[in-house]
Formats: C-alpha cells, structure tokens, sequence
C-alpha cells in the first residue's frame, strides 16, 4: 500500500506498527446541522480507504469522534459555540440538537453505502480523560493558566508546524485579517485545552475541573478519543485538507507533548468539493445535502460514483450537469451487470489477474477511478465466463460499495451451491484418503476468496 502521507509531502509505503493491523482515527462531524456533500466527501474517501486496506488483508480498527462542544465558528479559539449557535437557532437543548443531527449524520452515511466504524465516541463523553491529559501538561511545562482558560504552549512543541508547511510570520495579527489576538495568549499560535467561564459565561455544556467550570477545546478531544480507543501509537489519522491547520496541527502538537513521542506517522487529507464558486460550505447559496439531491431525483449513490471517479486528493467541482454525466454512467452500468448471465460457471481463468490489478489499484495511493475502470475491464473481457464477471464486480463492490449488483442475493445462494459442491467433493477426496486434491480443492477455493473452515459437526465456509 502507497500513500500520500502530508505529514512527509509524498507517496510513500504504507507500514503498520503492528504487522496485519491498522490503526486509523477519523476526525468525524460536529453535529450542529446536516452535513453538505462536501463534508461527506471526506468521508467516501475515509470508507473506500478503510474498505481497500481490509481488501489488501489488513485488519482495520477505526475510531471516529463525534463533536458535540468546543468547536468554535473559526475552527481556532474565535467566535461563537457552533453547538450553542444551533441551539439558539432552532429552539432546543444542545443535547437534542446533538442527537438530531448525528442521527442525520448517519443516515445520510447509510444512503451513501459509507460503513459507520466499529468504535463511534461522543467528545462530552470523555471529560475525565481530557482532564487528566489536561493536567501532566501543565504539570511538565507544555500548558498554562492564563485568564482562567488553559492554553497550550507552542513554543514547547516540536517543528509545530511540519504538517501545515506553513510560514509562521503569515499568522501574526494584522498581517490577514482572519487572525484575531488573544491578549491571554503568550503566542499569537496558543491554542485552548480548556475553556471557563471566564469565555462562555452561558455555555450549557459544562463541567467541573480543576481549573473551574467550563469545557474542552476542540482539538483535545481527538487526541483523548484516539489515545482512549487506538493506544499511543496510531497508524493512520484521517480528515479534510481544512483540518490540516489548526486542528491536526494542534493534535499532534498536544499528543506528542502528553505521549512523549511521535504520535501518528501517516496524516491522510481529502481535498475539497467546490461548487462553481469556490469551496462548498454550509453558508453559500443552496445548501446542499444528500436529502436535496433525493428530492431532485438523484440515486445517493450516483454522487459516490462521482467523488470515486476523481481522485481523493484533487479538488473536485460539483455542478448538476457533472452529476446528471455520473448519474447515466453509473445507470448505465449497473444496467450492464444486471443483463449478464447468472447461471453458476465460476472460472479460474483471469481471476487473480483482475484481483491483483484491483489491489494494485488501492495500493497506488487509492486509485479509485481506476477501480472503477477494472469493472469496465471484466466486463468487456470476453475470456471471462458472465458469472466470473459477477463474482469478481461483487469482490470489486466490497471496496467500491456501489451496490452494482442488485440481485446479490440471488448470485449469493448460486455461489453458495458451488461452494457447496466442491465441499462435498473435497470431503470424497479425504474419505480415499486422497489429501492432494483434498488440499488442491481447499486451496482453489482460498484463492477466490472462500475459506474453508473444518469443525466437529463438518466443513462451512467463509468469504474474505
């Protein structure tokens, strides 16, 4: 597995530290409203790469945060709760709004075939954890009271900014308008490990702490999460290219002074959806969901067609005409698929070619518009008997999650006779004690993806 890692500026080979396993975070919503199909991009790109590293043989524990508190409109320490904002807005508890729209986080997942991931942690749920990480900061020099707030000092970090690139003169007050100054801060770049008060006198989410009532920031939240669920030592953190600065800036900053080491070695960033002029966002024009593209009659699963025919770390223009072109294709399609014969006739021939290209394809940075060209490539394959086509589209479809074959089901329960059939002939073969095509037969059906698994009460089988 190849993979641009940001941290490095380049393409390099992917290695765990625990050989088979990866540990992989992603930074998930803040649930304030709907996400837009900009935001859900990151997250085709998230699930195709947790998807294709279980394709190449990994075991993938993924761990994504809900943020319910502490993400301020700026995305630094400026402006207002995004969480209390929505609260004034719609007339509810910060809690309701909260469930609401993680809720519609969800389903909106759902819809687009994305895989919610094992380990799902709301950031108001791990207090203590941020308290304790909060305090040996403090206590070893990397931390400071200031206006009753706790900052995090970057002078003490090390090469603060190594994943951003950027210039540190660029972010003095004055020199962009963007940059507000925090009289409470030793350096203009502090950052908030803990909110009082002293900052929201009203907040509704609250606790007590050592420092007073108050709140976590935004960024320690991910760093507790991900320590609490994956360890120190995290393969694989995940998000949008905006996170990059300040956010995974300041989680590596405050990780590795807590941890006292490197935290993560491979930073992974989407690029953004644009509309036609400039970044998508929630405040421009029409908001746009997955729930409007429905109402305007378009499959969910056309706009995941759409991102997965670019690749992740292009910058990507949305208009309803790009939609209505991704629309045909993938009609078109799985049209085609739906047309091909279902009668049992799986071959050998060519199999581990097209699956090897199709690793091939995950490994060279996650190809995914060249994923989506091998299932063009079986089908036009006139070696290939219809049914090995649908077998390997269906083995394709566990990292794609197009749904490309609707009729699943029914090429389920004729693989399943197959398999069936060369149990039984593989269980002849050992009653004459004849253990070479016994193994042969184990072996064929291991290298399309079937493993046999022998028990007291007879022989079953699973599908990797």
């Amino acid at each position: 597995m190849n993979i641009y890692n940001t941290l490095t500026k380049k393409v390099e080979q992917f290695t765990p530290n625990e050989e088979g396993v990866v540990r992989m975070y992603t930074c998930g919503p803040t649930v304030y409203h709907y996400a837009h199909i900009g935001n859900l991009r990151t997250y085709i790109f998230e699930d195709i790469l947790e998807k294709g590293l279980e394709y190449l043989g990994y075991e993938v524990v993924r761990v994504m945060n809900i943020t319910d508190v502490g993400h301020l409109t700026s995305d630094g320490d400026t402006g207002d709760d995004k969480m209390e904002l929505a609260s004034k807005r719609e007339h509810k508890s910060v809690y309701e709004i909260a469930d609401y729209y993680t809720n519609a986080f969800f389903n909106d997942c759902a819809k687009l075939n994305i895989r919610k991931p094992a380990i799902v942690e709301k950031a108001s749920d791990h207090i203590d954890t941020y308290i304790e990480m909060i305090t040996k900061m403090l206590n070893e020099g990397y931390a400071y009271k200031s206006g009753g707030n706790i900052y995090f000092d970057i002078s003490k970090a090390r090469d603060y900014y190594k994943l951003s690139g950027k210039n540190p003169e660029d972010l003095f007050v004055g020199v962009r308008d963007t940059v507000e100054e925090d009289t409470l801060k030793k350096n203009p770049a502090d950052f908030v490990l803990w909110f009082t008060t002293s900052k929201f006198e009203n907040q509704d989410m609250k606790w007590d702490s050592p420092w007073g009532i108050g709140y976590p920031g935004w960024h320690i939240e991910c760093s507790g999460i991900g320590g609490k669920y994956l360890g120190e030592y995290i393969d694989i953190h995940c998000g949008g290219v905006d996170n990059i600065f300040p956010h995974h800036t300041n989680e590596i900053a405050q990780s590795e002074a807590y941890f006292g080491h490197k935290w993560c070695n491979y930073w992974v960033h989407g690029e953004h959806l644009n509309d036609q002029s400039g970044k998508m966002s929630k405040s421009k024009g029409e908001f746009l969901t997955v729930t409007l593209l429905e109402e305007k009659g378009y499959d969910p699963l056309s706009y995941r067609y759409f991102c997965l025919s670019s690749h992740y770390r292009n910058q990507l223009t949305f208009s309803y005409e790009a939609l209505d072109s991704a629309e045909n294709a993938y009609k078109k399609l799985k049209n085609r698929i739906k047309q091909l014969d279902r009668t049992p006739n799986l071959s050998d021939k060519k199999l581990d070619f097209y699956q090897d290209k199709f690793k091939e394809a995950i490994g060279n940075d996650l190809n995914t518009s060249s994923m989506i060209t091998l299932v063009y490539d079986v089908l036009k394959d006139e070696e290939l008997s219809d049914f090995t086509k649908l077998y390997l589209i269906d083995d394709f479809d566990k990292v794609l999650s197009l749904s490309l074959i609707e009729e699943s089901d029914e090429v389920s329960q004729e693989l399943d006779e197959m398999i069936r059939k060369r149990i039984e002939e593989r269980n002849i073969a050992k009653n004459n004690k004849d253990y070479i095509l016994a193994d042969q037969i184990r072996d064929e059906l291991l290298q399309k993806g079937v493993k046999l698994i022998d028990t007291r009460d007879g022989t079953t089988y699973e599908l990797i």
